[in-house]
């Protein structure tokens, strides 16, 4: 992992934090069904080593994100490009648990998809590896998010989840302006807000789109 400060906030991002025009994000969570698994961590850089993780406090979520004022606004600011990887559960989660709609977004998964057609590898451990030498830890990936005080092992593989996003954006963007389809990526950007508004009302499966 490059150097990197991390900073824990409990239920909001403090006044003043600022991320620039890309914030990497990223959540935790109880499980892979947003409607049961509570949002439990977010996590947040610009790309400069620093990341600001929110600690979401389970009672905090019974007015759906009414004490994080500074997170969601950031969350829905139309001038800060949201940079995931996998939005799509993402942009689910926290409009699920947040009652906000997470835009305008990008996802590094989807790119990878659009380009890397020669491998069925996308997941954030093989592009880091192949695109920018890096080799992450997913040691943490199955810990106990919802625990009162997260191990430092905990956040630092929360921040390496982030902390890259940036530069595989940067290459995964070349990539697709060298095969013609960056158009093609931003438009699948666009829609990915509604994609999680269509799994949260149980399009997931059956696809809304499959035969």
């Amino acid at each position: 992992m490059p150097d990197a400060t991390i900073h824990l906030h409990r239920h909001d991002l403090p006044e003043g934090v600022s991320f620039g025009p890309v914030v990497a994000i990223d959540t935790e969570t109880m499980g892979l069904n947003p409607h049961r698994d509570r949002l439990c961590l977010v996590q947040m850089s610009g790309g400069d080593g620093q990341v600001h993780c929110v600690q979401i406090a389970p009672e905090s979520l019974g007015g759906r994100g009414a004490d994080c004022p500074n997170l969601k606004a950031m969350l829905s600011d139309a001038e800060t490009v949201k940079l995931f990887h996998f939005a799509r559960f993402d942009v689910a989660a926290l409009r699920h648990w947040l009652g906000v709609t997470v835009q305008p977004v990008r996802c590094t998964k989807v790119a990878a998809k659009l380009v890397r057609t020669f491998t069925d590898r996308h997941g954030l451990k093989d592009l880091c590896k192949e695109l920018l030498g890096v080799e992450l830890s997913k040691q943490q990936q199955t810990s106990d998010w919802g625990a009162a005080e997260l191990t430092r092992e905990q956040l630092a593989y929360a921040a390496s989840d982030v902390l890259y996003l940036h530069a595989l954006w940067d290459r995964l963007e070349g990539l697709l302006r060298r095969e013609g389809r960056l158009e093609l990526a931003e438009a699948c950007f666009r829609f990915l807000p509604t994609r999680g508004e269509l799994d949260l009302l149980g399009y997931e499966d059956p696809d809304l789109f499959a035969h």
